[in-house]
């Protein structure tokens, strides 16, 4: 039988190759270049799915995704909270006292400030974590290091000089899963704590005070918003689109009445999905690794 393929932006070894692994262990998984790549992949029949980064608890939103997934087609049928770690990375042999340079994204070498600066190193910024492991591996010069996720010294052989090396702890990016096909969960049976979370975009009509009350239904239906962001649109000062997250599903009596009063203020509304909570929502807890 064929194994399924779940694709993800970046090289072999990156966080969103750990976090199609832990989501779906027996999977394949199929690295792109670019966003668009990906999208490309599934809206092509390469792939079944693809795990895309949304959000960072320290760096915020993830550039592009915004504009790219309303018009991908593509839908949301699920999300997934990894906890992000960086290894202090280099060649076998090399010795953390001979480092002189640490190589990564500009994000990872933000989150690890303090390793850097105990072992006198200098930072350089590079396109990818796990890509940055991958050139350390073909440099092959020990003075030379990178931070990288864990699965990226296997994936490389390289040798971890120092492990879990992020200043805060609390770092975790939230992925959603996309698919060609819409698959909405079922509405939460009564008594129970499932959870659905909704995503949809709006443009609110170019009005005064269009969006205050465009989202007064929500407040006034008890529907918690979790996420509200704003991206202009090709450009526009006035065409400002909104991409929000609320709890619940769409036949719900309260969220299908926030949605009806969203429309009456709203020149487009899309839903995106329609999917379970992850246990990090319910339980306040990442998920096992």
């Amino acid at each position: 039988m064929t194994a399924k393929i779940i694709a993800y932006q970046g090289e072999p070894g990156a966080n969103s190759d750990i976090a199609c692994r832990d989501a779906y262990p027996a999977w394949e998984t199929l690295p792109c270049a670019s966003f668009e790549d990906v999208f490309a992949a599934i809206q092509e029949g390469r792939a079944e799915l693809g795990m895309i980064p949304i959000d960072n608890s320290l760096a915020g939103r993830v550039a592009d995704i915004h504009h790219l997934l309303p018009k991908s087609g593509l839908h949301i049928v699920g999300e997934y909270f990894m906890p992000i770690h960086f290894h202090l990375m280099a060649i076998p042999g090399a010795s953390i006292e001979g480092i002189k340079t640490v190589h990564s994204h500009v994000h990872a070498l933000g989150q690890c400030r303090r390793i850097i600066a105990s072992i006198g190193a200098r930072p350089v910024i590079a396109g990818d974590t796990a890509g940055s492991a991958r050139e350390v591996a073909e440099w092959g010069d020990p003075t030379r290091a990178c931070l990288a996720p864990p699965l990226a010294a296997s994936v490389y052989g390289l040798d971890v000089l120092a492990e879990n090396v992020e200043d805060e702890d609390h770092n975790a990016t939230r992925f959603v899963i996309l698919s060609r096909e819409y698959v909405e969960a079922p509405a939460p049976a009564p008594g129970t704590d499932e959870m659905v979370v909704t995503t949809f975009v709006f443009r609110v009509r170019n009005l005064p005070a269009a969006l205050y009350k465009a989202l007064g239904g929500f407040a006034t239906n008890g529907i918690n918003m979790t996420k509200l962001e704003a991206y202009m649109v090709d450009g526009e000062f006035t065409a400002t689109m909104f991409l929000a997250d609320v709890e619940g599903h769409p036949s719900s009596p309260g969220l299908a009445r926030a949605l009806e009063e969203l429309e009456f203020f709203t020149d487009e509304l899309t839903v995106l999905g329609v999917y379970p909570a992850a246990p990090y929502r319910i339980e306040g807890e990442h998920q096992p690794k």
